[in-house]
This record gives C-alpha cells, structure tokens and sequence, in this order.
C-alpha cells in the first residue's frame, strides 16, 4: 500500500490473517456395487475429480470459504465408488486492500483447507475398501484465473 506518490504508508496496519474453524461441511461416499467392486481389477479404473471453490462473507471482516470435491471411480462394467465433499473454513481477513480481498479468499483460504480434504478422501477411500486416492496437488491460482476467465465470457455474451 502507498500513499499515491508510491512510497509506502507509515501508520498502514499490517494485513491479518486467521483461520477461526474448519469443518466437513457436507460428505457422502457410496460404495454402490460391493462387494463386486472389491473383487480384482482387470484395468485401472477411470477417476474423475471435480474441485469448486466458493465463499460467503459471514461477518465484517470474515468468511467461510467452501472447498468442493466430487469424485467418482468407474471401470467399463460399473462404478467403484463416489464422493463428494464440501470442507468449509471461517477466515478472518483485516488489512488486505479492497481490490485484493477476492483473488486472497478465493486462492489463500482454499490452498489451507486442501490437505485436510485431501486426507478425509483418502481415508474414506480406504476405508470404503479401496486403496487410499491421493488428489494431486491443484493450482488454485489457475482454477481462479479459469473462473474469472469463465465469468468474463459470460459477461461479454450476455445482451446489454
């Protein structure tokens, strides 16, 4: 932050931030055609991941960031198994200037609560009977450069 003439402010509070919950929010995992799922695999199953961040303002200066991930593993004959999952956090963000508060909310909260989304798969994967799914790590600044890119677009077709 500068005071227009590019030099730094002197009395500028230096920006805040806390993370004041985290919880599973919603889950499911289905395990649907077991224990035939179970049973040996010729081929590699095909494992498709969808991941959606979104975020509500809760109070002045706070936030609860919602981290989506749904996923499903199928072979040619039937599905192995599903989840979906919503972990969710309340942040506390002070001192980070108006036009940097959205991309800090939608790329800085998420990029915390990934691991620990990133474990409950795992363990309910296994626990489901399956070898733990490790989810690779995901760029959350690419995924918000996507959306923005996205809403962009549907901003410009859209008939004024």
């Amino acid at each position: 932050m500068t005071n227009g003439n590019g030099a730094p402010l002197e009395n500028a509070a230096p920006p805040q931030f806390n993370v004041l919950a985290q919880y599973i929010k919603d889950f499911s995992f289905e395990n649907p055609n077991s224990p035939a799922s179970l049973a040996a695999q010729e081929q590699q199953p095909t494992i498709n991941i969808q991941i959606n961040v979104s975020a509500t303002a809760v109070a002045e200066h706070d936030y609860e960031v919602s981290l989506s991930i749904e996923g499903k593993a199928e072979n040619e004959n039937f599905t192995l198994f599903g989840f979906e999952l919503v972990y969710a956090g309340v942040f506390r963000i002070q001192n980070v200037p108006q036009e940097s508060m959205h991309p800090f909310v939608m790329i800085e909260c998420p990029r915390l609560l990934f691991p620990f989304a990133r474990e409950i798969v795992a363990s309910s994967v296994r626990a489901g009977g399956f070898p733990p799914l490790m989810l690779d790590p995901v760029d959350f600044v690419g995924l918000y450069r996507q959306n923005m890119a996205r809403q962009a677009e549907q901003q410009q077709g859209k008939p004024s």
